[in-house]
């Protein structure tokens, strides 16, 4: 009986080990493969039809403002109206009636100055994942520069890059380390749920009808 818990216990702690491997392995390939495609200068950024504005909600659980929220949609802004983009779609959750991310961007979007007629909504950008190929397979982006914060953006243009999409990531300016710890710490592990779900070829949970951008 003791030989076969502690074969039980080797067994477990080879998982564990393994899976640690793994996410340092995945972390690392996607922050080397991205490292050329993500900046924070504007400058870097090519001029590109179309903007992928990642999702965030506009508040915290504690109803503080989100600054991960305001600070990719100044990021946003700068860089519609340097030019170097001409429309920006917004993908995020809209799971509830009361929670609505993508509305919640457009309408931030429009108060800087940004006009209505050049914001999409896309409603059903759950996940990274879901956002980055919704701009391919819905609305017709093969090259797109994606706006959020460094450490989203690795995973953003690293997803995109595999899924056939030409991208870029624009940086938004990132919070004080204290603020973000939770979001960088959980960071890890999306980045090897990433790699996960592009072995396993995992799609977005809702597709639908073409999105013309004119």
């Amino acid at each position: 009986m003791k030989k076969i818990i502690t074969n039980i216990f080797k067994f477990f702690l080879l998982l564990f080990v393994a899976g640690i491997i793994f996410i340092a392995w995945a972390n690392y390939s996607i922050k080397n493969e991205s490292a050329p495609l993500v900046s924070y200068n504007i400058t870097d950024v090519p001029e590109t039809k179309t903007a992928l504005l990642l999702g965030t909600g506009k508040t915290l659980s504690n109803g503080m403002p989100n600054a991960y929220f305001y600070n990719r949609i100044k990021a946003a802004t700068d860089l519609y109206k340097s030019g170097k983009i001409q429309y920006i779609i917004v993908s995020g959750d809209n799971s509830s009636k009361d929670y609505n991310e993508p509305e919640d961007m457009q309408f931030a979007l429009i108060q800087q100055g940004v006009p209505q007629d050049r914001i999409i909504l896309d409603h059903a950008g759950f996940r990274t994942l879901d956002s980055v190929v919704r701009a391919k397979d819905i609305f017709g982006q093969t090259k797109i520069v994606i706006i959020s914060q460094k450490f989203h953006n690795e995973r953003a243009v690293f997803l995109a890059q595999k899924n056939g999409i030409q991208a870029f990531g624009y940086n938004a300016e990132d919070v004080n380390k204290y603020a973000g710890l939770k979001t960088n710490l959980r960071e890890y592990l999306a980045k090897a749920k990433a790699y996960w779900d592009l072995i396993l070829g995992v799609q977005p949970k809702f597709g639908g009808e073409k999105i013309l951008i004119p």
